[in-house]
């Protein structure tokens, strides 16, 4: 069995503009500072990669590497999670997400995709580069405005929906193939990509390629009141990256799942920061330990209560007192014996 590395840190809630936010070096220092080991880079940060320089140059990820390793740190992953949505968007989510593409694209369906399109492929070059083996990133969605049965949906819309996500993906697959990088699609509501099901769905029309994988965040299954740790002996083979997020689902005689489209503070299912949710975390981490999960406990941290660095400096902690050393011999070795087959044949009574 293999031990979870970790704790680890997703920066995207954590940049910003201000010390020590503001740059690679300034924020690896605070992360480590807390106790964290790893760090998940948000590739559409300026401040804190180039991704086009990390895909074409090995002396720039040496630096980005040694930057990291003078505050003991290592890179888990890189994330696509902005660009990967907007491989596919529906009409109706343009002026929404236009805002996570780079300027010389918005307003331009066409070229978003292909912008977005570029960089994911960008981002399998940055990851081989830096000696990473999964990429965090969502599916996008086309089917998602039609998720409820009402009104009825037209024969064929949601299957010829992901027949195109897969035609999409397809070519992005098969780079990250070639550059030796799993693609970890976060399953998550408003992506097409948002359960087990719909994951199997674009799985089969993607000729179960080896590298559409899974990264696991517990927090938006128990907000959809699906078993999460039954996905796990599910999916286990498949998920590569692990984000460590809580969640509560509390409701009432007038909200339930789906909000009532109320603010984050006032919905029956909000995200929390770790230790403070619903989450059965000693489990999930006893089965990520059960089947080997190769990769990093990675903190990313959504509350609408707590403050973010409170946030942070507890879940070091959480994750470390969380993660399972792993045992490297059976508990009752001590009984055991060597094999004689004779002995064994007589005790059954064959011999």
């Amino acid at each position: 069995m293999k031990t979870i590395q970790g704790p680890a840190i997703f920066l995207a809630q954590f940049v910003g503009d201000s010390a020590p936010f503001h740059s690679l070096d300034a924020i690896a220092g605070w992360a480590a500072g807390l106790g964290y080991k790893g760090v998940q880079i948000p590739s559409w940060d300026a401040r804190l990669i180039d991704l086009q320089l990390a895909a074409e140059s090995a002396t720039y990820c040496e630096e980005i590497q040694g930057t990291l390793a003078r505050h003991g740190l290592e890179i888990t992953e890189l994330s696509t999670h902005l660009q990967g949505q907007l491989v596919a968007v529906h009409p109706a989510y343009d002026a929404g997400f236009d805002g996570f593409a780079a300027p010389e694209v918005r307003g331009n369906p066409v070229a978003r995709q292909q912008w977005a399109v570029e960089q994911l492929k960008l981002a399998a070059r940055a990851s081989a580069r830096l000696g990473l083996k999964a990429h965090a990133t969502f599916s996008g969605a086309l089917a998602w405005p039609y998720l409820y049965s009402w009104p009825p949906r037209p024969p064929g819309l949601i299957e010829e929906a992901f027949d195109e996500l897969a035609r999409r993906w397809l070519p992005i697959l098969n780079a990250f193939d070639d550059a030796g990088v799993d693609v970890a699609y976060e399953v998550h509501p408003g992506e097409d990509l948002h359960d087990g099901v719909s994951y199997e769905m674009f799985l089969d029309r993607v000729g179960q390629h080896p590298r559409a994988c899974l990264l696991y965040d517990p927090s938006h299954f128990l907000l959809q009141q699906l078993d999460y740790l039954a996905y796990i002996d599910h999916f286990h083979e498949r998920i590569k990256v692990f984000h460590v997020k809580d969640a509560e689902f509390n409701p009432t005689g007038k909200q339930g799942v789906y909000g009532g489209f109320q603010p984050w503070i006032h919905r029956a299912g909000r995200f929390r920061s770790l230790g403070d949710g619903q989450v059965d975390f000693k489990a999930i981490f006893s089965k990520m330990a059960q089947y080997d999960f190769p990769g990093w406990a990675v903190l990313e941290w959504e509350c609408c209560i707590k403050h973010p660095e409170d946030g942070a400096r507890e879940g070091a902690k959480f994750i470390a007192d969380h993660i399972i050393h792993v045992a490297d011999r059976a508990f009752d070795d001590f009984a055991a014996g060597s094999i004689d087959a004779a002995a064994n044949r007589k005790m059954l009574g064959i011999g």
